[in-house]
Protein backbone atom coordinates (compact mmCIF):
# COMPACT_ATOMS: atom_id res chain seq x y z
CA UNK A 1 0.00 0.00 0.00
CA UNK A 2 0.97 3.53 -0.56
CA UNK A 3 1.79 5.64 2.37
CA UNK A 4 -0.13 8.99 2.32
CA UNK A 5 0.65 11.70 4.75
CA UNK A 6 -2.08 13.96 5.95
CA UNK A 7 -1.96 17.53 4.46
CA UNK A 8 -3.09 19.18 7.62
CA UNK A 9 -1.03 22.22 8.65
CA UNK A 10 -0.13 23.13 12.15
CA UNK A 11 -1.19 26.47 13.59
CA UNK A 12 2.28 27.96 13.04
CA UNK A 13 2.27 26.86 9.43
CA UNK A 14 -1.19 28.32 8.85
CA UNK A 15 -0.08 31.65 10.35
CA UNK A 16 3.01 31.62 8.15
CA UNK A 17 0.93 30.97 5.02
CA UNK A 18 -1.45 33.83 5.88
CA UNK A 19 1.43 36.24 6.60
CA UNK A 20 3.25 35.34 3.37
CA UNK A 21 0.08 35.55 1.28
CA UNK A 22 -0.71 38.96 2.78
CA UNK A 23 2.84 40.19 2.17
CA UNK A 24 2.65 39.00 -1.44
CA UNK A 25 -0.70 40.73 -1.97
CA UNK A 26 0.63 43.99 -0.51
CA UNK A 27 3.79 43.73 -2.64
CA UNK A 28 1.75 43.17 -5.80
CA UNK A 29 -0.54 46.13 -5.06
CA UNK A 30 2.44 48.40 -4.35
CA UNK A 31 4.15 47.20 -7.52
CA UNK A 32 1.08 48.01 -9.62
CA UNK A 33 0.78 51.47 -8.05
CA UNK A 34 4.50 52.13 -8.61
CA UNK A 35 4.24 51.00 -12.25
CA UNK A 36 1.29 53.32 -12.87
CA UNK A 37 3.17 56.25 -11.29
CA UNK A 38 6.28 55.55 -13.37
CA UNK A 39 4.18 55.42 -16.56
CA UNK A 40 2.56 58.77 -15.68
CA UNK A 41 5.96 60.27 -14.90
CA UNK A 42 7.35 59.08 -18.23
CA UNK A 43 4.36 60.56 -20.07
CA UNK A 44 4.89 63.89 -18.30
CA UNK A 45 8.61 63.83 -19.10
CA UNK A 46 7.81 63.10 -22.75
CA UNK A 47 5.48 66.12 -22.86
CA UNK A 48 8.13 68.33 -21.24
CA UNK A 49 10.74 67.10 -23.72
CA UNK A 50 8.41 67.84 -26.65
CA UNK A 51 7.73 71.36 -25.35
CA UNK A 52 11.45 71.96 -24.82
CA UNK A 53 12.14 70.77 -28.36
CA UNK A 54 9.48 73.14 -29.68
CA UNK A 55 11.00 76.03 -27.71
CA UNK A 56 14.47 75.25 -29.06
CA UNK A 57 13.11 75.18 -32.61
CA UNK A 58 11.39 78.53 -32.02
CA UNK A 59 14.59 80.07 -30.65
CA UNK A 60 16.53 78.72 -33.63
CA UNK A 61 14.03 80.25 -36.06
CA UNK A 62 14.19 83.59 -34.23
CA UNK A 63 17.99 83.42 -34.43
CA UNK A 64 17.78 82.76 -38.16
CA UNK A 65 15.46 85.73 -38.61
CA UNK A 66 17.86 87.99 -36.68
CA UNK A 67 20.79 86.67 -38.71
CA UNK A 68 19.00 87.37 -42.01
CA UNK A 69 17.79 90.75 -40.78
CA UNK A 70 21.25 91.76 -39.55
CA UNK A 71 22.69 90.76 -42.93
CA UNK A 72 20.07 92.81 -44.74
CA UNK A 73 20.69 95.82 -42.49
CA UNK A 74 24.43 95.49 -43.09
CA UNK A 75 23.89 95.68 -46.84
CA UNK A 76 21.49 98.61 -46.42
CA UNK A 77 24.01 100.45 -44.19
CA UNK A 78 26.72 99.84 -46.78
CA UNK A 79 24.50 101.18 -49.59
CA UNK A 80 23.48 104.16 -47.47
CA UNK A 81 27.14 104.93 -46.79
CA UNK A 82 27.85 104.89 -50.52
CA UNK A 83 24.86 107.13 -51.25
CA UNK A 84 25.83 109.55 -48.44
CA UNK A 85 29.42 109.64 -49.66
CA UNK A 86 28.37 110.33 -53.24
CA UNK A 87 25.82 112.91 -52.12
CA UNK A 88 28.30 114.68 -49.83
CA UNK A 89 30.99 114.54 -52.53
CA UNK A 90 28.55 116.04 -55.02
CA UNK A 91 27.78 118.92 -52.66
CA UNK A 92 31.43 119.57 -51.93
CA UNK A 93 32.52 119.30 -55.58
CA UNK A 94 30.17 122.06 -56.79
CA UNK A 95 31.10 124.49 -54.02
CA UNK A 96 27.70 124.27 -52.33
CA UNK A 97 27.21 123.88 -48.57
Amino acid sequence: MLYTKSMELSTAQQILVVVLASALAIFLILSIVAAVLVIRLLATLRMVANKAEHIVESVESVGDVFKRTAGSFGVLRFLRGIVDTVHNHGKGGHGKD
